[in-house]
């Protein structure tokens, strides 16, 4: 199999279902903005952090394709002739976004109060997971968008809500493990 297909070299591309699309589409921009934020899990996943936390990666990872797929799929040809739904994989589950909310309270619970905002930062794996963090804020914001010109499951939209959350939380608690510096962020007074 060919990695290159030569179909997108006008400036379309495919949506699972066939329909041709630009390649600056929100819809494409909202999956593309996924499929980055997937690779900077995999840089936070490639850090020297707890074998937990890498296999709770491992399993966004896995979600974060489901949610890619979702958002690759033409509505209008997501569902077959036959009444099935085009995509036959889970979609994202009222547990897969209660897990996340677990996983943020259990580490909540060994976590020093926060007081006051915290600036990125501290240690290169801390950093990693921030931007993942705004990447991951940005993936919702276009898939917010779009679900404005296409409704998109309300689950994939909780899930990526949570998901930046999370990243907030882990952020801090790997601040915590490998005992970086937290530096709040105190405004100074006019």
């Amino acid at each position: 199999m060919k990695i290159y297909t030569k179909t997108g070299d006008k400036g379309t591309t495919a949506l699972f279902g066939g329909t041709r699309v630009p390649k600056h589409h929100i819809r494409i921009e909202s999956y593309g903005t996924v499929d980055e934020l997937n690779s900077y899990l995999g840089l936070i996943r490639d850090q020297d952090i707890n074998e937990a936390y890498k296999a709770l990666i491992i399993q966004i990872q896995d979600r974060l394709f489901t949610v890619g797929a979702i958002l690759a799929t033409d509505p209008e040809k997501a569902t077959l002739k036959n009444g099935k739904s085009r995509l036959t994989i889970p979609k994202i589950s009222k547990e897969d976004i209660e897990g996340l909310e677990t996983e943020m309270d259990n580490m909540n619970a060994a976590l020093p109060p926060m007081t006051h905002f915290v600036l990125p930062g501290g240690h290169q794996t801390v950093s990693f997971c921030h931007i993942a963090r705004c990447v991951c804020r940005r993936a919702e914001r276009l898939a917010t968008a779009l679900n404005e010109i296409e409704t998109i499951d309300p689950n994939t939209l909780m899930y990526l809500n949570r998901l930046s959350d999370y990243l907030f939380v882990l952020a801090r608690k790997l601040t915590f493990d490998l005992q970086a510096d937290e530096i709040k962020w105190i405004p100074e007074k006019e």
